[in-house]
């Protein structure tokens, strides 16, 4: 696994961690650790080879639980904190960022009151007029979304 997949994959638990409105010192040790991995040269594989997680807490934002975490990442393709996660918020509500207009706290709102969990929903949700029941979203963010999920190839009624 790369440093770059290992670090979308920490950026997601932070997104994910944000959505079901966690502590903040948490989400930011998560993108934080993703910051630094991005950055990094060398491979974590090779670091966490050469010492293990001692070897990887000395990077900058890197702490004994996330770690533990990237050893076992690289050990398996995942992590238990992740699967917990996933398994109570569907990792395919985090697409719902993809959409211009569509921040976390609306996909926060999108997910918990219309229980919306992948864009082919999404998009059916905003041709059936959805949109001006979401809270805070005024005309012309309402535009801005539907013409991001034009954009991205969702209508509404030709996926799923």
């Amino acid at each position: 696994m790369s440093n770059d997949e290992i670090a979308a994959r920490f950026r997601r638990v932070a997104d994910l961690l944000e959505l079901r409105e966690e502590n903040p010192f948490k989400i930011r040790s998560y993108r934080a650790a993703a910051e630094t991995i991005e950055d990094l040269a060398k491979p974590l594989a090779e670091l966490a080879r050469e010492g293990g997680t001692a070897r990887l807490r000395e990077l900058p934002g890197v702490g004994a639980a996330i770690s533990q975490k990237i050893v076992e990442l690289l050990e398996t393709g995942t992590f238990r904190a992740y699967e917990e996660l996933t398994a109570e918020i569907p990792e395919t509500v985090l697409d719902l960022l993809r959409v211009e207009g569509v921040g976390l706290k609306t996909a926060q709102v999108l997910y918990r009151q219309f229980r919306l969990t992948n864009l082919d929903d999404f998009a059916k949700f905003v041709a059936g007029g959805g949109l001006a029941s979401v809270p805070r979203l005024g005309e012309k963010q309402q535009a801005r979304v539907r013409a991001s999920l034009k954009r991205l190839g969702y209508t509404g009624t030709e996926h799923g």
